[in-house]
This record gives structure tokens, C-alpha cells and sequence, in this order.
């Protein structure tokens, strides 16, 4: 594939690191229920028992979150830099994940974040920054140079001083002091709407018993195409 890196194109294609629950556990099922496919398998997956009843339009309020499977990104989706493949991005990410490190336990809620629901920790926690940091700044090196067409979508107009900084070096304006954690479930959503869908996406979860959450997973997910749903290319667990 010819590479351009010009005003207009973005490469295909696109890799992301994200943390995932396993793909047998409660939380996995959760989410790839609720937003309709299942990364791991590439599969489409029927809403839960009663959510179109609760919601009819819940198949479009989660048009975005299906795009990329349930996840909470830690290196936002990036083309490969030249010279860089796949194969070395998977052998990357195995000795990212095979390096001991303290493993966050964060306490899940469901909460509103930029306007869309989402699964977020119930409180800040220094562990879970310096993760995505580290995810940021050790696959940097895999990251093409940003296009005129990536900077223009991120409006860099509408940013912080410090975010247009994070999206010239790290390629992503919400990085380092701007990473908030969060698994989304919808898009966004006016306020009355979203009150509503709050509710009863928070009782949903709350049949989970989720009472705290390892994050000790990251995958390797890969988008084929703009048109394309990103899809699970391998997963690790994290060593402590």
C-alpha cells in the first residue's frame, strides 16, 4: 500500500492499544452486549432482553461505540510509521505486557463523560495514569507523523494549550494530565436523554457486582478501512 502523508489521507490500516476485559468474563459480556459486537470475534451481538423497550433508539445511540469495540483506550488509533509492521507492533506489545508493573485496581461506575455514558473509575488513581503514559510514550516510535486531515479533525481551535501540545507530540490531545479512563456505552446524548439512560445503564451494571477492576489487559486492535469496526488482533495480560 503507498503511504501518503499529505493534507488528505489517512493511512490504512490503523492500530490502537486498548484495555479490554478477558473475553470470558461478566464485564466483556456487559459491554459487547450492550453496544452490539463483540471485538474479539468480529461478531455482531443481540442487544440485552429489554434495552430496545427501554430505549427504541438505542441501536443508534451506540453507532459510535460499535466502531471500536469495548475497550478504554490507552494509545489512540494510529497509522504505522514507515518502516514499522504489524509483526513488530504484536512483539512490542507482548514485551510491554511481560514487563512487571503495579497492576490499577479501579472502583467502576457508570457516569457521563464529554456527553456519552460511560464505565469511568469512581475516583482518580495515579497507577492508572502512569499505565496509559507508559502506553503513549513506549509505542510512540509506531506512530505515523500526523496529517493535515487528523489535525483538523481533532479542532485543535477548541483545545487547551495543553492539548494542542499532546496532539503535536503524542499524535492524541487527551493524554498524560488530559487521560481520563472511561469504556464507552453510547454516544453522545442530551442532557434529559442522558439522565435517563444513566439510570438505567448504572442498575444494569449493578447486577455485575463489580465492585473493583483489575485493569491487567491490553489488546491490539487493528481498523482495516475508514468503513471498517476495529477487531481484536491479540491480547496480553499484564504482569505485576
Amino acid at each position: 500500500m503507498k503511504r501518503l502523508y499529505g493534507a488528505d489521507m489517512a493511512d490504512y490500516p490503523r492500530y490502537a492499544i486498548y484495555y479490554v476485559p478477558a473475553p470470558d468474563s461478566g464485564l466483556h459480556r456487559f459491554g459487547a452486549h450492550l453496544i452490539g459486537y463483540d471485538a474479539f470475534s468480529g461478531e455482531d451481538l443481540p442487544f440485552p432482553d429489554g434495552i430496545l423497550q427501554a430505549a427504541t433508539d438505542w441501536r443508534e445511540q451506540t453507532g459510535d461505540p460499535r466502531k471500536y469495540g469495548f475497550h478504554a483506550t490507552l494509545k489512540a488509533p494510529m497509522s504505522l510509521a514507515p518502516g514499522k509492521t504489524e509483526v513488530e507492533l504484536l512483539a512490542a506489545c507482548a514485551a510491554f505486557a511481560a514487563t512487571p508493573r503495579p497492576i490499577p485496581v479501579i472502583r467502576p461506575v457508570v457516569g457521563s463523560i464529554e456527553g456519552f455514558i460511560a464505565l469511568v473509575p469512581a475516583e482518580p488513581l495515579p497507577e492508572l495514569i502512569r499505565l496509559a503514559a507508559d502506553c503513549v510514550s513506549e509505542f510512540d516510535s509506531f506512530r505515523a507523523p500526523l496529517t493535515e486531515q487528523d489535525r483538523a479533525r481533532r479542532k485543535p481551535a477548541q483545545l487547551t494549550a495543553a492539548q494542542r501540545g499532546h496532539l503535536e507530540r503524542w499524535g492524541y490531545p487527551y493524554v498524560m494530565d488530559g487521560f481520563r479512563f472511561h469504556m464507552t456505552l453510547t454516544g453522545r446524548l442530551g442532557d434529559g436523554r442522558r439522565e435517563s439512560l444513566l439510570a438505567m445503564l448504572a442498575d444494569r451494571f449493578a447486577v455485575l457486582g463489580l465492585d473493583t477492576l483489575l485493569i491487567d489487559r491490553i489488546a491490539l486492535f487493528r481498523q482495516e478501512t475508514a468503513a471498517s469496526r476495529f477487531r481484536i488482533v491479540d491480547h496480553w495480560k499484564l504482569q505485576r
